[in-house]
């Protein structure tokens, strides 16, 4: 595994003038391989919550695992307003893409993992004209082209509140209760994350490792209801989409519609589990390799 930054000069309309910052990422696999996974996070979480399935890859695949900005490693953004610009997650993951294909000199073949967020970010990007390399398969772990209000309701009780523990031990325990949704993990599992969550701060004290002002679009989406289906009626990319069956954020009737609008994505229903499935145990990486080495 490589850790890597790749510099963006923000225009003024996404940051103040000429302000320089960085999107980061992990590279696993080998440089060569023309195959490439790029892994994209949830909301709050950072790219090595993909270190598992990662690894699982990187002999068939180069894995390119993303911080989106304000998260991570990625800079922040000095004007909270502009994390509701949605057209700049596009802008970044556009230029983290044409910085990939810049480093070969025969065409790549690309594809695209997303947890909640990461899998919305993939979906608007297979439907634009013009990438520096067409994704040709599309993972989404429980997210559709339609979130209902009451989710991000439930999102917005805790993301960006920015509080701070004493312990690790005592923040580890925090992210277990505020993730339980994620399903049953190990206490390796959730010890990782926990660990690449977790920002310690110079009065001792722990917090998260995200900028508390991504929380702002909540304060856009928070009371209404998120439709996406212009970005997913178009979209012809082979999908793959995991679901838990006890999301409130991928309803029934949403995945159901999504077996045959668009792309007529394969759904995968997981039992006792709610959003989102973090593609870390093996039953869930090996649904994603198997997906993706079949279009490979």
């Amino acid at each position: 595994m490589r850790i890597c930054r790749v510099p963006v000069l923000a225009s003024t309309n996404v940051d103040r003038p000429f302000a320089e910052r960085y999107i980061a990422y992990t590279d696993w696999g080998s440089l060569d391989n023309p195959h490439v996974v790029i892994c994209v996070h949830g909301l709050t979480r950072n790219c090595r919550d993909f270190d598992f399935l990662a690894a699982a890859l990187e002999d068939n695949f180069r894995v390119i695992c993303v911080d989106v900005v304000g998260r991570g490693l990625s800079s922040w953004l000095t004007n909270a307003e502009n994390y509701n610009q949605h057209s700049l997650y596009l802008s970044d993951a556009m230029l983290l893409i044409q910085h990939i294909c810049n480093q070969y000199q025969n065409n790549v073949h690309l594809y695209w993992v997303g947890v909640s967020m990461g899998g919305l970010i993939g979906m608007a990007l297979a439907s634009q004209a013009g990438l520096p390399a067409s994704i040709k398969a599309l993972v989404m772990s429980d997210i559709g082209p339609f979130i209902p209000a009451n989710a991000f309701a439930r999102l917005g009780a805790y993301v960006g509140k920015d509080p701070r523990f004493t312990d690790f031990d005592e923040f580890k325990a925090y992210l277990k209760t505020i993730s339980a949704p994620f399903g049953p993990l190990t206490e390796k599992e959730w010890h990782h994350l926990a660990i690449h969550s977790a920002r310690k701060f110079s009065d001792g004290t722990y917090g998260f490792n995200y900028d508390p002002s991504v929380s702002i679009s909540f304060q856009k989406y928070g009371a209404q209801d998120l439709d996406l289906w212009n970005y997913w009626d178009p979209l012809c990319t082979p999908t793959l989409v995991i679901r838990g069956l006890e999301s409130d954020v991928l309803m029934d009737d949403t995945s159901e519609a999504m077996k045959i609008r668009g792309p007529k994505a394969n759904i995968i229903d997981l039992p006792n589990v709610g959003h989102a499935p973090m593609l870390i145990n093996r039953e869930q990486i090996a649904m994603v390799k198997n997906f993706l080495l079949e279009l490979k």
